[in-house]
């Protein structure tokens, strides 16, 4: 299948990006001009944005009730944005849709970005809200069952680094993971994967960008041999949470999503791995509003309602 025509329509009529460095709080702006008004927004039971108190700090969050209800299972939500983007306003739709398709109650975490706070600022957050939904069960009307993590991109490497910090910890409470095109080998080499040499130009996201757009994370201390950094490097793998791995046909981080998939599965961990055919990068948030692309949220529905 070719690129998806709706997208390959949108991206022809994109500028070229600006020359020179990459300006963190230019591009940041102009993420914010896309964001949707409130009223344009998917409705929802409640949406409350609250601090959470963390060992971490006090935390930005945005909290989405689907429907009243005595009770919710709950998704902490980590947005993307090659870890110096995205907040909770550039991805609210997304969370919204979380929450609508699946019943849970989402929690979407303002965790710190790069370069301003350094590694492992924005993935100790991350773990920490975690911690602390679980351990405000109760004010959240958690239903003490489901307690699944969910992120795309980078979000997605802060999901799978979130799994493995937990387990390590003794921490046995995530029930299942979900990554959308995550980021899980941040050395880009380009002999790595096909997928960074067969998508490398004109699907959006381009492998020459990987670099300079990580640059902001690993020059603050990431460092991409670190599992922690780039989770497909983990040795050991059993014991992680059920997965659900969603890429993109076109993406260039294709290939490391699915390598990972394969060995959850080789650890003996219960891992589905989804391929969106006619997808590049970033589809979940940029064209949620394709038909074909939407049926992610349904998806994400019916493997988190497995045990």
């Amino acid at each position: 299948m070719t690129l998806h025509p709706e997208i390959a329509k949108l991206l022809a009529g994109l500028p070229a990006p600006p020359e020179g460095p990459l300006d963190p709080v230019a591009m940041r702006a102009a993420d914010e001009v896309h964001i949707a008004p409130l009223e344009e927004r998917l409705p929802l039971h409640a949406v409350e944005d609250v601090t959470a108190r963390t060992v971490s700090g006090e935390l930005p969050v945005r909290i989405y009730t689907p429907v009243e209800a005595d009770s919710h299972g709950l998704l902490v939500y980590f947005h993307g944005g090659a870890f110096f983007l995205g907040s909770l306003e550039t991805h609210d739709h997304v969370a919204r849709s979380l929450a609508k398709e699946t019943g849970l109650k989402v929690v979407s975490v303002g965790y710190r970005l790069a370069p301003e706070a350094a590694f492992p600022a924005g993935l100790d957050d991350c773990y920490a809200v975690v911690r602390w939904a679980a351990e405000e069960g109760e004010s959240l009307a958690w239903d003490g069952r489901t307690l699944a993590i969910a992120g795309d991109s980078s979000g997605g490497t802060f999901v799978a680094a979130v799994a493995a910090r937990a387990h390590d910890d003794g921490f046995d409470r995530i029930t299942h993971q979900v990554l959308y095109y995550p980021s899980l080998d941040l050395d880009f080499d380009v002999d790595r994967y096909a997928s960074l040499r067969e998508n490398a130009v004109g699907y959006g996201l381009e492998t020459a960008g990987l670099k300079p757009f990580n640059a902001f994370y690993i020059d603050s201390g990431a460092d991409p041999a670190d599992p922690l950094v780039s989770p497909v490097k983990r040795a050991d793998l059993t014991g992680l949470p059920p997965a659900l791995i969603v890429t993109g046909e076109y993406d260039p981080l294709r290939d490391e999503g699915e390598l990972y998939g394969r060995r959850l599965r080789e650890a003996g961990v219960a891992a589905t791995v989804s391929r969106y055919e006619g997808a590049g990068h970033g589809f979940v948030q940029h064209f949620s509003w394709i038909p074909e692309y939407h049926r992610v949220f349904a998806q994400t529905r019916d493997f988190l309602s497995r045990r």
